[in-house]
């Protein structure tokens, strides 16, 4: 079965994976440390975020990196986008509202 990012950062423990990333690559053992739960469970989100091309893996000697994979981030990010943008709209009346409110209580 094939996994698409969106299914992959719903989890929530992927998603803690991704944050521990974005600061250095890890190994498997080093990222499930940080973590209550057993490792293989965390190899398996490993797994399914690699799957997802969301992480890459690195062997270096015996130990096998990963990092994140910016790209993929950006997907997300471009998705997010439209609703940025009607966030920010919403804001903008917001601070019209309250604008308005305020003057006139003066």
């Amino acid at each position: 079965m094939r996994r698409d990012i969106f299914q992959a950062i719903s989890d929530p423990t992927r998603r803690a994976i991704l944050v521990l990333l974005t600061s250095q690559a890890m190994t498997a053992g080093a990222i499930a440390e940080n973590f209550d739960t057993a490792r293989p469970t965390i190899s398996k989100h490993i797994q399914i975020l690699n799957e997802c091309e969301l992480i890459e893996s690195n062997q270096q000697g015996r130990e096998i990196y990963y990092q994140i994979k910016i790209d993929k981030m950006k997907e997300i990010d471009r998705w997010l986008e439209q609703f940025r943008k009607i966030w920010e709209s919403r804001f903008s009346q917001l601070d019209t509202i309250l604008s308005t409110l305020k003057n006139e209580k003066k």
